[in-house]
């Protein structure tokens, strides 16, 4: 993998009063796979939306294989990019969320079709071809023409990441993607991750499944109260964590 470097530099994030994140550094090298665990309200969903400029920093930045995420440099001063410009960039970010947010009205080939033409601009017949194979490898083939009504939690999460890689991202970041499933969903959903994994994919994924964060991940990431706590291999952060933060943490939920 030549592509996918991901740089969080210095990164703040405040609503109000409350400081979100508070001087956030972390770099995902290409074809690596980053987990990022810690408590409710640590910072980590936030932590991504800032990495797809769903969010805008404070101060800090953000950069993916050396350019800006939704800035360009003027001199000495940051100006942010149109939104074209920063819909364009979001296409080289894929983002599964925790709760689907597929399109209800569209079929789950419509879902996947829907951001290659109308972001990238690319022919639809084209972009057909690639989305069908997309939900073959996700393992729905047979459900092209299903609305997400018709599919469980696992199959529309599994929309969702076909819908992430239709537009061919270099970096792909992960919100929780099973939290919002049944239990017996999990694994499915699991599997087609560690899937990409495999094939060298630049992950980021933000999750609870320590299981998942111990066989999958080159680096665990630990945040808490917005900063990075401790970061690096899973036998390290989750088997011999160095600090008293991670080991609460740890001893509540494993």
């Amino acid at each position: 993998m030549t592509t996918g470097l991901l740089e969080v530099h210095g990164v703040h994030k405040s609503y109000g009063t409350l400081e979100v994140l508070s001087g956030v550094d972390l770099t995902v090298k290409p074809g690596e796979v980053t987990v990022i665990l810690g408590p409710s309200g640590s910072g980590k969903s936030t932590l991504l939306r800032v990495i797809n400029h769903l969010e805008k920093v404070d101060r800090g930045f953000v950069a993916l294989d050396g350019d800006l995420i939704g800035y360009a440099r003027k001199g000495d001063t940051l100006r942010e990019l149109k939104e074209k410009d920063i819909l364009k960039q979001r296409t080289q970010i894929g983002f599964v969320f925790q709760n689907f947010n597929l399109f209800p009205h569209l079929t789950a080939l419509e879902n996947v079709v829907e951001a290659p033409v109308s972001a990238q601009g690319r022919p639809r017949a084209e972009v057909e071809v690639e989305a069908r194979a997309l939900l073959e490898r996700v393992g729905l083939a047979d459900k092209a023409d299903a609305r997400p009504r018709q599919l469980s939690g696992g199959q529309q999460q599994r929309v969702a990441i076909a819908r992430a890689l239709a537009t061919k991202p270099r970096l792909l970041l992960f919100d929780e993607p099973t939290s919002a499933l049944d239990p017996e969903l999990v694994g499915e959903v699991l599997d087609v991750i560690k899937g990409l994994a495999h094939e060298g994919t630049t992950l980021v994924v933000v999750t609870h499944e320590i299981g998942f964060a111990r066989e999958v991940a080159d680096t665990v990431v630990f945040m808490d109260a917005g900063v990075v706590v401790e970061q690096g291999p899973p036998a390290q952060v989750i088997d011999a964590p160095l600090h008293e933060r991670t080991r609460a943490f740890l001893d509540k939920v494993l």
